[in-house]
């Protein structure tokens, strides 16, 4: 497990496990913190937490543990602010829709900035919640514009690590040292089409909240960037704005965004993006880096953990087993249902080239009883977190996702072909953990599933439960410490799916 001066020490204990920080609250606080008392590194993720925290108060709050924590959010008068906003003691009536926040853009208020701060506390805070285990947040680099305020957040909340990857998070390092001090930071702002030179940046100023207050001393978190590539890890360690304290090596079989492959794109007769020698990762060059680092992908299971040790590994990160727990977020009854169709071989996980709006294979499962597959969506952006930046003629910034509708990503500048396939993952995967948006008609947003290829042999693990607990995940997987590695190295293509063979990439 994680000794307390791991933190500082990179080449002190770590823990064996990582869970993973899946979807928009599938590794919530419950989750983490189930986690977290077993000893291992219980992850929440850091994806929409503004948005999810809103439409949990408008829901209620029942059993009131959201206001529990937000009433220990340190900055004066954010958390009454939210209530009277947002909180219904109530709930929501029949068919109401829930009340959204204005879509972030690249200058932020104070006030906005505080929500997104506020929210990322109550995950942390309440993953931590009475035990002295560690708790770490998952951020997609991709996702830039809550990214500082989100961070801040969950260190004043006492976050002991940092997980991040769909991106190249080398500023973040630096900006860990510099809210440490309660520094002003900056990113820099990804925008297409600047022709002029100029660099965009994200700003954030710690003290712009405190009004005069002296804020209290914060901890610098590990960082542990998510990794596919020898290349990316080598120059985030050298690169970085500041320490980088380990890696995860994620392969193409976890679940939800995976690297892109290398080189010329080819699928298989599925429509699925083909891995081949060129993603494996040498695991040699990673171990010259002198790092903890963890295997993700296709490592859900005690053969895995011993084969991570055996190459030098810290360990592993585990998302499958873990998303379909007790303690998981994802609604209980998309949970059971897939658990059931798992145990009688009805069901798929597909890498989806087209679904997500970032452009990144995404794994999405498919199984009988999905509540969502009769169900036609309307194509919307109203959450926005999948939104890039782009100059528009006049030099401004402006907004587009090619998951939202056609004709208005078109007068944007954006591509026809860019919009086919896509799904509006932010609302589908906010669908999924119980807080779908009610559209005209009262139709509820159909919800998405993502998983790792470790889903279709689940059942080597369920055996005769159709449930099981958070605790259960972490003894199988060191039930066989001594297990002998099945394998001589860890190589993406070994694990990549291989249920037909390759086909040219479609034209």
């Amino acid at each position: 497990m994680v000794q307390p001066e791991a933190i500082d020490n990179p080449r002190a204990a770590w823990p064996e496990i990582i869970q993973g920080g899946m979807g928009v609250g599938v590794s919530g606080w419950r989750l983490a913190r189930a986690v977290s008392l077993q000893g291992q590194l219980g992850v929440v993720s850091g994806t929409a937490t503004e948005s999810t925290l809103i439409r949990k108060l408008q829901d209620g709050d029942p059993g009131g543990d959201l206001r529990r924590s937000m009433a220990r959010f340190p900055i004066a008068g954010v958390a009454d602010d939210v209530l009277a906003r947002y909180f219904l003691p109530e709930g929501r009536a029949p068919g109401q829709p829930y009340a959204l926040l204005p879509l972030a853009r690249q200058a932020s208020s104070p006030r906005r900035q505080r929500l997104t701060m506020l929210s990322t506390f109550v995950e942390i805070d309440l993953a931590k919640e009475g035990h002295d285990g560690r708790v770490g947040m998952n951020l997609l680099a991709k996702i830039q514009l809550p990214t500082l305020p989100a961070l801040y957040g969950a260190m004043l909340a006492g976050v002991d690590a940092i997980v991040m990857g769909a991106g190249i998070p080398r500023e973040i390092p630096g900006v860990l040292d510099a809210m440490a001090e309660h520094r002003a930071c900056s990113i820099k702002f990804e925008v297409e089409g600047l022709t002029d030179g100029r660099v965009e940046h994200l700003s954030f100023d710690p003290m712009v909240h405190w009004e005069g207050v002296t804020p209290p001393a914060l901890r610098r978190p590990a960082f542990f960037a998510i990794i596919a590539s020898n290349t990316l890890a080598i120059m985030l360690a050298k690169k970085s704005t500041g320490r980088v304290d380990g890696f995860v090596i994620e392969g193409p079989t976890a679940g939800g965004h995976n690297a892109p492959p290398r080189g010329e794109a080819r699928f298989n007769l599925r429509g699925e993006p083909q891995y081949g020698a060129r993603d494996a990762v040498d695991l040699a060059k990673i171990r010259d880096l002198g790092l903890p680092f963890w295997l993700a992908g296709g490592m859900g299971h005690p053969e895995g953990l011993a084969r991570a040790r055996a190459e030098g590994a810290a360990g592993i990160q585990v998302g499958t087993l873990f998303a379909f727990c007790d303690e998981s977020g994802m609604t209980e009854p998309i949970r059971r249902s897939i658990l059931r169709c798992a145990r009688t071989g009805e069901l798929d996980v597909r890498t989806d080239g087209q679904a997500s709006p970032t452009g990144y294979p995404f794994k999405v499962v498919t199984w009988p009883e999905d509540p969502g597959a009769s169900v036609t969506r309307d194509r919307v952006c109203d959450l926005g977190y999948l939104r890039v930046a782009y100059a528009k003629p006049d030099g401004t910034i402006g907004y587009r996702c090619p998951g939202e509708p056609v004709d208005q990503y078109v007068a944007k500048g954006g591509r026809v072909e860019d919009t086919v396939g896509k799904r509006c993952l932010c609302n589908e995967l906010t669908s999924a953990i119980g807080f779908g948006q009610v559209r005209d008609g009262g139709v509820v947003d159909p919800p998405i599933v993502t998983s790792g290829d470790d889903l279709l042999e689940i059942d080597r693990f369920l055996g005769d439960r159709d449930h099981y607990t958070a605790a259960d995940v972490i003894a199988y997987l060191q039930g066989a410490a001594a297990v002998t590695a099945a394998e001589p190295s860890w190589q993406a293509p070994a694990h990549a799916p291989t249920r037909e063979a390759s086909a040219p990439a479609p034209r």
